[in-house]
């Protein structure tokens, strides 16, 4: 049995989420998904989706055999007790491959990392893309939204 884990933010899901936890399926047997706790994203703004909420969401998704919460101090802890044959990187995930496979044998696992660069190509494939026009259609209809709301009472 190959175990392929698989991390991410998964803030907002979108296509390019199901396609890159469709190709790490691909992988192995089983693919276990590490959500990462909001503490621990740097790279980019905090999630908005509060994190259990988030793993819940991606734990039902069709590739994915389960799915738990990343540590909130090392991040290397839930990879230690999963023990996975592979480690399924997204195409913008901020790994360094043979960074990551040497820290891991330091740590005495014999765990391949691989990169998957199969991208889906969609208008709004990103988090970020999906916010942005979330914001800018508020701000273009906050008039009609403030009037919609004000004939109900509502405001």
């Amino acid at each position: 049995m190959v175990r392929v884990v698989a991390t991410g933010t998964f803030d907002i899901i979108h296509p390019g989420h199901i396609r890159f936890l469709e190709e790490a399926k691909k992988l192995g047997d089983e693919l276990i998904v590490i959500v990462a706790r909001e503490n621990n994203v740097r790279h980019k703004p905090k999630p908005i989706i509060p994190e259990e909420q988030r793993v819940r969401v991606v734990s039902a998704l069709k590739p994915v055999d389960k799915a738990i919460l990343g540590d909130e101090n090392d991040i290397f802890k839930p990879i230690m007790e999963l023990k996975p044959d592979i480690i399924a990187l997204g195409h913008d995930q901020h790994f360094d491959e043979k960074k990551l496979e040497e820290e891991l044998r330091k740590r005495g696992l014999n765990t391949k990392v691989v990169r998957i660069y199969a991208k889906e190509e969609c208008e709004f494939c990103s988090s970020t893309k999906i916010i942005k026009r979330i914001v800018d259609v508020v701000k273009s209809r906050l008039l009609e939204y403030e009037e919609f709301f004000r004939s109900r009472g509502m405001l």
